[in-house]
């Protein structure tokens, strides 16, 4: 890989709990398991970190239990942070319901993680250099005061730095003025269907990332993840969007695929790999991670290489020199 993939973006605790079902209103429901991890865009650096990309967590980290265990999390997985911890609170948390499908449910509380100062995006800027690629998070666009600093840093990286865009659950709730700079900046925007539905007014996954392609500028390209569906990529060269096949698993905890999926796609992408073996090989990473429990469950390079032998996935495996 050329250059270092930067989080200009969260990481939080995340407490998961497995549950049945959802409760009704006002109702409750006794959870089966419960895990508290690291979570937000820490899933995305452990998905390329795995794959060998050089990771920096570009984020804020507060005082106490939670930003302990995400600076633990960190230095586990070879993560360097880039900003000092902030001893005027602690960093935020998510709490995710997991249900017996393995589908997830978020509410999230944010911490000192939501409060970037201009010197903090100063130093970030600083770090960043041709050939890094930069991952932003709709969570860190949503927010009143990381929001706008955010844009303004996306919108001035320099050309020779990839910036991709993961819209996130809450895009709706991104203001036009943050957004659509953003957006004019983009190289790759990854989604989830729902995300780009609600950005496209398409429910139709193909559809979808055409229409949002149109959005960013000429050069840029479009992911759309459909589970275990695969992925729909609109090709930065304006060609018509391609389907490209997932792998059927059975899913015990969808918890951080989708980031799973970013983090293996910019990690191959960062090595040369085109965008369509790129988003094969990141099917693969994502369908692995939903069989294992907790957010943080993608592949390293060999685990990776197995589970696409086993697959019949010859291509995967020649990409990842299997």
């Amino acid at each position: 890989m050329s250059g270092q993939l930067i989080l200009a973006g969260n990481v939080i605790a995340d407490l998961v709990i497995e549950v049945p079902a959802l409760p009704e209103r006002g109702g409750d429901v006794i959870g089966t398991r419960t895990e508290l991890t690291a979570g937000g865009g820490f899933n995305t650096l452990v998905a390329a970190g795995r794959l060998g990309a050089e990771t920096v967590f570009a984020g804020l980290h507060g005082t106490g239990p939670y930003g302990d265990l995400v600076r633990t999390a960190l230095a586990a997985e070879g993560v360097r942070p880039l900003l000092p911890a902030r001893t005027d609170g602690d960093t935020g948390f998510t709490v995710a319901l997991v249900d017996a499908g393995g589908e997830r449910t978020f509410v999230t509380s944010f911490g000192v993680d939501a409060e970037m100062r201009p010197d903090d995006m100063a130093k970030v800027a600083a770090e960043v250099r041709a050939g890094d690629l930069v991952q932003l998070s709709g969570y860190g666009l949503v927010m009143p005061v990381n929001g706008p600093l955010l844009c303004a840093f996306a919108a001035g990286l320099p050309r020779g730095v990839t910036l991709c865009l993961d819209p996130a659950p809450l895009v709706a709730d991104i203001p036009a003025a943050v957004l659509e700079p953003v957006l004019a900046r983009t190289d790759w925007l990854s989604a989830n269907a729902r995300e780009a539905s609600l950005m496209s007014g398409s429910e139709s996954p193909g559809r979808a990332a055409a229409a949002l392609r149109a959005r960013l500028a000429p050069g840029a390209g479009v992911l759309v993840r459909a589970d275990k569906d695969g992925c729909w990529l609109a090709p930065p060269d304006g060609s018509a969007p391609v389907h490209v096949a997932g792998f059927p698993v059975t899913a015990v905890d969808s918890n951080g695929a989708g980031d799973a999926h970013v983090g293996a796609f910019l990690a191959l992408l960062g090595e040369g790999a085109a965008p369509e073996a790129a988003v094969r090989a990141a099917n693969a990473a994502a369908a692995y991670a939903v069989t294992r429990r907790g957010p943080a469950t993608a592949p390293t390079r060999q685990e990776l290489i197995v589970f696409a032998r086993d697959a019949g996935a010859q291509d995967v495996v020649a990409l990842l020199g299997g």
